[in-house]
């Protein structure tokens, strides 16, 4: 979709069909000769009630009113979905070229959640669908229309979206297409963006000892892959920003296999790496004037004669022991080695994102995802990036009592101790034996990695982590 911005009035725009928001209170702005548009709110048919819509023609165009609620109460997540159900009625009115006429005085964040709401909203999940015979098209362009130039938030906007849609489709793609291998070739094509990239195999994962990381793919057919991005900004300044995703392609359960009702929705353990491999792209499409390296440990967990077996005991790159009496506690092993690798390529601040416990869900639902951290300054960073990307965190414990609890019996580290209770916080402390406390870091859990029922990312990946990735680097220089 060609996305544009433009000071012209939508009716001198090429639009086949224009979108106007309406605020409680307010009247329509710049309305027609004799006032079309007003009368339709006037009669009640269009509402200022959030979401609701209105279809009518003047002008020789389509107009979409949409409400939007309180003034007060209108955020950048309010924008989104509001893009997004007029999206789906301009598709379904058969538009072609949509502009948004945008209300006054909008901040960026605003302009920038109206466009990503519509090109999140239009992507499809179809890779392996047949096309069929008749199928309604749908828009080719977006205007985003506004008195003062807006061209700047539009192309970042559509930067952060087009990642953010790549994230999901990476997520989506089935587990024998989404190989190790075939996500270490999406890494590598970011070289292009100027970003250096190495992806290593399973003799060089084992030869830097990370034996917490072998011990996930020992049963596994397919080769993993470490990868790691370095990218370096145009007079970047300031800590160096590691991001460390987990990249289970698909996750039986191992020796713990995990019942029939879970097991088809593993092809999602991977979506902490897709998310830090779309928001590295996205951080070198802008040029962020960052440092950033980037790690994602990639495999699957299958189930041969290699496996490993409950109660083994394996040795990480760090040193420590851990005893893996739960192999379907994969991700925090393979974390592990991948947060020391990212210390010991010198990120001087670091968070990871991982799909590592139901029970996350279990408290949280999809509405926020999980944080933990060990320091109260990078805490706060992670809260802007959050308020200012429309990603919501919630901040949850660290504390020696459940720290204690990780220790093993027979090894260093217990991999799923707790008989069942606390698990989302006993695996952040887990990881944060490996994480130490010498160097920012945070763990977030990802609870909204798909299927989120709202409008913009209904069911599929969400691509969940890009734009608050991407909000934490643009703050990061001046920290």
């Amino acid at each position: 979709m060609d996305v544009t911005a433009t000071t012209a009035a939508p009716l001198d725009t090429a639009a086949d069909t224009v979108a106007l928001g309406v605020f409680d209170g307010k009247r329509i702005p710049h309305d027609l000769d004799g006032g079309p548009l007003q009368a339709l709110l006037d009669a009640g048919e269009a509402r200022t009630a959030f979401k609701h819509l209105a279809l009518t023609h003047a002008g020789g165009k389509r107009w979409i009113l949409v409400g939007l609620g309180k003034r007060e109460e209108f955020t950048p997540e309010r924008a989104r979905i509001a893009a997004a159900v007029v999206h789906g009625r301009a598709r379904e009115a058969g538009a072609s070229v949509l502009c948004w006429e945008l209300p006054h005085k909008l901040g960026d964040a605003e302009v920038e959640a109206f466009v990503s709401g519509t090109l999140l909203a239009a992507r499809r999940i179809d890779r392996y669908k047949r096309a069929p015979e008749e199928e309604r098209p749908g828009l080719t362009a977006l205007i985003a229309s506004d008195h003062a130039d807006r061209s700047g938030a539009v192309a970042r906007a559509v930067v952060v979206a087009q990642a953010q849609n790549r994230a999901r489709d990476l997520q989506d793609r089935a587990p024998n297409d989404l190989t190790p291998t075939a996500l270490g070739a999406r890494a590598k094509e970011l070289e292009a963006l100027g970003v250096t990239v190495e992806v290593e195999g399973r003799a060089k994962i084992q030869a830097r000892r990370m034996g917490a990381f072998a011990a996930v793919f020992a049963g596994s057919a397919e080769e993993p892959a470490l990868i790691t991005m370095r990218y370096d900004g145009p007079d970047a300044h300031g800590p160096v920003l590691g991001l460390v995703g987990k990249g289970v392609t698909h996750d039986t359960g191992g020796y713990a296999l995990k019942p029939k009702g879970s097991i088809a929705g593993m092809k999602f353990d991977m979506s902490g790496a897709a998310a830090v491999v779309e928001a590295v792209a996205a951080i070198a499409e802008l040029r962020l004037p960052v440092r950033v390296v980037a790690v994602v440990g990639a495999t699957d967990n299958k189930i041969d004669a290699a496996s490993v077996t409950p109660g083994d005991v394996v040795r990480a790159a760090s040193g420590l022991t851990i005893e893996v009496n739960n192999p379907d506690a994969e991700g925090r092993l393979v974390l592990a080695d991948c947060l020391w690798h990212a210390q010991q390529l010198g990120a001087e601040r670091i968070v990871d994102l991982a799909t590592l416990t139901g029970g996350a869900i279990t408290a949280l639902g999809t509405v926020h995802c999980a944080l933990w951290a060990n320091d109260e300054a990078w805490a706060h960073a992670l809260a802007d990036a959050s308020a200012a990307s429309g990603e919501l965190l919630w901040r949850m414990p660290l504390h020696p009592d459940y720290a204690s609890q990780v220790d093993g019996t027979y090894a260093d580290l217990d991999n799923s101790p707790g008989g069942g209770k606390a698990q989302p916080v006993l695996a952040a402390e887990f990881l944060h034996r490996f994480a130490g406390d010498e160097v920012p870091w945070a763990h977030i859990d990802l609870t909204a990695a798909n299927d989120l029922g709202k409008p913009y990312a209904k069911k599929g990946g969400a691509g969940w982590g890009v734009r608050l990735l991407v909000e934490l680097a643009r703050a990061h220089d001046a920290r």
